[in-house]
């Protein structure tokens, strides 16, 4: 969690939790997800998440809040696009922990399985 010889303060710990409960929400991650390739307007969003006009706007707003995203106006359309791109290089490195994890999970059941 800490690069060797430096120590995280308080302060530094309580914004690290505050980025993972940020992310600790399934709408928000398929929110990031759909604006991985190109900044979309609310509309396209709710689209491609599925999830109600309210619910997006609501998720939206708190990863603004977070610097995850940021907002462009154009005429009488807001456009979502990603602000921290370092945000999916989290995702991965927790989609291959998973990965891993649950490889090994099924290779313990494979004999049960026979």
């Amino acid at each position: 969690m800490k690069k060797p010889g430096r120590e995280l303060s308080d302060e530094a710990l309580s914004l690290i939790a505050s980025r993972f409960r940020l992310l600790g929400e399934p709408l928000r991650l398929k929110i990031l997800n759909a604006l991985r390739e190109r900044g979309l307007s609310v509309t396209e969003l709710v689209e491609a998440t599925g999830a109600g006009q309210a619910n997006v706007s609501k998720h939206l707003g708190l990863l603004l809040m977070g610097g995850l995203v940021a907002r462009r106006k154009e005429g009488n359309l807001s456009y979502y696009y990603i602000a921290d791109e370092t945000i999916f290089r989290l995702c991965e490195i927790v989609c291959d922990s998973l990965g891993g994890r649950l490889a090994a999970q099924h290779e313990a059941f494979r004999p049960a399985l026979r």
